[in-house]
């Protein structure tokens, strides 16, 4: 089968679906990536896709919105996939619109509702009214949390019939691996991996590592991410630079080699104000590195709290620095103990091995309901 992946950037799909990919050409089927062009196309190219540039702009725009439900029905005229994966809300939205009035089945993974269901505005009733209206077209919807599926049947934007819950992305055991020997670092180093954007919970850290260097000033407290401040959340560079100016964060930039940067880590932090199952967590978890998060969807699927990290309050910067101070307080043992724990849940709940099956049944599925 031909079977097209479609994301609103190739650097997504090559860092977050790379597995999926290669499971699926392992099983024979080709695959087309569909995005926008970036740094990552070729890479997806020389992993063994077919890629398709299809420009995605941010933000929420009428016209542009619509022309890019044309630009993907044109595409998937031209393609003729058997099946397309829809990943990201455009995708999504417009893609599976598109993909019905192409006549081609469409399984589409809700990984995060970003800040439509975060911030309450104009943009997000618009959102939720096209969810409502486009989710009527897809063959599957895939859910990485119960919170996100239970919201969708509640408000009505999905029948059940057609949602499963995924472990999120999955995780690939074999290449986040936990170091041999545990070892403390001296100074303790807590790291916070995202996208620098408010929604997850930068300030947050930011203000909480204040807290806790005013107790232990050798405390190191990193961030590694994109900036990105054409997002809608996005934090200015201004902003960053300021922080970085204080000494009290000190901000790592963005790489591809995320794995050797968590290893140098001591407990991976993410304050985030919603998600879908969070990678970076997943990473960190493999890695066998004690959690501290939000009590948030996504991220309580992953924490488990006082077995493999701590549980903080949403938007208190006070209650992530206790947690924080809590984590600096245990024993070596302890911190081992919590960091085997988070390795153990990675592998009997996250592994991306499982993932991969059910995208697999669910591609014979939708296609055997075609040929029906």
């Amino acid at each position: 089968m031909r079977i097209a992946i479609v994301i609103n950037t190739s650097w997504n799909i090559f860092n977050f679906r790379l597995s999926l990919i290669k499971a699926l050409l392992a099983e024979g089927h080709e695959v087309v990536a569909i995005a926008p062009k970036d740094a990552y196309s070729k890479r997806l190219v020389e992993a063994g896709c077919q890629f398709v540039p299809v420009a995605m702009e941010q933000g929420t725009n009428p016209f542009t919105d619509m022309m890019l439900i044309w630009r993907l029905y044109q595409t998937y005229k031209k393609v003729k996939p058997d099946v397309v994966l829809h990943y990201t809300i455009k995708p999504n939205i417009y893609g599976a619109i598109a993909a019905h009035w192409a006549g081609i089945p469409a399984i589409n993974n809700v990984s995060g509702l970003g800040t439509v269901f975060i911030t309450k505005d104009y943009i997000s009733s618009v959102a939720l009214k096209l969810y409502k209206f486009s989710f009527k077209y897809p063959a599957k919807v895939f859910f990485q949390n119960q919170d996100d599926r239970r919201l969708f049947l509640r408000n009505k934007l999905v029948r059940a019939g057609l949602t499963e819950v995924l472990p999120g992305s999955g995780i690939n055991l074999q290449e986040f691996v936990p170091a041999e020997k545990y070892k403390r670092n001296k100074p303790f180093a807590f790291l916070m991996v995202a996208r620098v954007l408010y929604d997850k919970g930068v300030v947050e850290f930011v203000q909480a590592s204040k807290l806790v260097q005013e107790k232990y000033p050798d405390v190191k407290c990193q961030l590694l991410g994109q900036v990105d401040e054409k997002s809608r959340s996005g934090i200015k560079n201004i902003k960053l630079q300021e922080w970085l100016a204080t000494g009290v964060i000190e901000y790592l930039g963005a790489t591809d080699d995320v794995a050797s940067i968590i290893a140098q880590a001591d407990c991976v932090v993410l304050p985030s104000y919603r998600e879908g199952t969070p990678r970076t967590l997943l990473e960190a978890a493999a890695m066998a590195k004690p959690l501290i998060a939000t009590n948030v969807p996504g991220c309580r699927e992953v924490v488990q709290q006082s077995i493999n990290g701590y549980l903080c309050k949403l938007r208190s910067s006070p209650d992530l620095s206790e947690k924080m101070l809590q984590m600096l307080s245990l024993s070596d043992a302890e911190l081992e103990q919590m960091g085997n724990e988070s390795r153990h849940i990675a592998i009997t709940r996250f592994d991306d091995r499982i993932v991969i099956q059910k995208y697999l049944h669910a591609i014979e599925e939708v296609s055997r309901q075609v040929k029906v």
